[in-house]
């Protein structure tokens, strides 16, 4: 068995993992706001309660973490996290020290990745492609069920390419503007395919103040802003793809994050990015996760 930690913004997650993936004990936890000392320690009473539940806490488990941004194969510190109080600071070895066992870290869209290509809905396939589309953009890489980091640690992070150019309809033409993304680039992927992309686009349009899923609910009139909007987000998900497709050839892409629960995702962008990859005939599948919002915890206890 093994324990997987998902590190978020709001809540700590915990499970414990059998051998077959199946979950033996789940805890979550509110996460400690703008106090690193706290994060660790509430990481800590978690794993205690994890092992304590499962009555092995003299044995010990390996831990394995989801967190919201990644090491920094310079400094070996965090970088990246929308939970500030994490930058710069040497989380793994201080969890390894406070622990007092190994612990294994991974950005929380690789764990994603990892999880739907154990068990979940890329199972079947050799390279699996996950994709993030919620408050960021993110992605991660996974081949014969092995994840991929990369010398740089960034292997899956389509989100901070450019945005493939494309025509912008008629009805649509109020969306010209550039996006100067939080990175320090123009028109990042993630500018236009995150949630508050998205939700930006449809204020840009009408002046209102939507969620995406209450947007994502107007697109049902496909001659309506929302619909039209929609039309033109299927499209951009579709181009920014292809570009991962042309370049990993994956078998599958799985999508996870609140964007990803719109349906017509799943039936529009393999048709549409069919115009972007280079081949005559696109056999990649698009899927949604086989387990949500759980993915990340899982992933993480398959770390090990």
């Amino acid at each position: 068995m093994r324990i997987g930690i998902d590190l978020g913004g709001t809540k700590i997650e915990g499970v414990v993992l059998d051998e077959k993936g199946h979950v033996v004990s789940r805890i979550r936890v509110a996460t400690p706001q703008n106090d690193y000392d706290e994060t660790l320690n509430a990481i800590r009473r978690l794993i205690g309660r994890l092992e304590a539940d499962c009555n092995i806490s003299d044995l010990g488990l390996p831990v394995g973490i989801a967190t919201p941004g990644a090491v920094s194969a310079l400094t070996e510190r965090m970088k990246n996290c929308n939970s500030t109080c994490l930058n710069g600071r040497p989380l793994q070895e201080d969890l390894q020290r406070l622990l007092k066992k190994d612990i294994r870290l991974a950005n929380d869209a690789d764990c994603f990745t990892l999880s739907e290509a154990v068990d979940g809905a890329g199972a079947d396939y050799q390279t699996v492609f996950g994709v993030i589309l919620g408050t960021g953009v993110g992605g991660g890489l996974v081949l014969d069920k092995q994840l991929l980091a990369g010398p740089n640690r960034i292997a899956g992070e389509w989100g901070h390419n450019p945005m493939p150019p494309l025509k912008i309809p008629e009805a649509l033409k109020k969306l010209t503007e550039k996006r100067v993304c939080y990175c320090g680039r123009c028109d990042c992927v993630e500018c236009w395919l995150s949630g508050p992309g998205f939700e930006q686009s449809y204020f840009e349009l009408t002046g209102q103040t939507l969620s995406a899923q209450q947007i994502a609910l107007k697109a049902n009139d496909e001659s309506s802003v929302a619909g039209q909007l929609l039309g033109f987000y299927c499209e951009s998900l579709a181009a920014a793809l292809a570009v991962v497709i042309n370049i990993l050839d994956p078998g599958v892409i799985v999508l996870g994050g609140g964007l990803s629960n719109i349906d017509a995702l799943y039936k529009r962008v393999p048709q549409y990015w069919s115009r972007y990859v280079f081949t005559d005939r696109c056999v990649t599948k698009l899927l949604s996760a086989q387990y949500g919002d759980s993915s990340g915890v899982r992933g993480a206890a398959w770390l090990w």
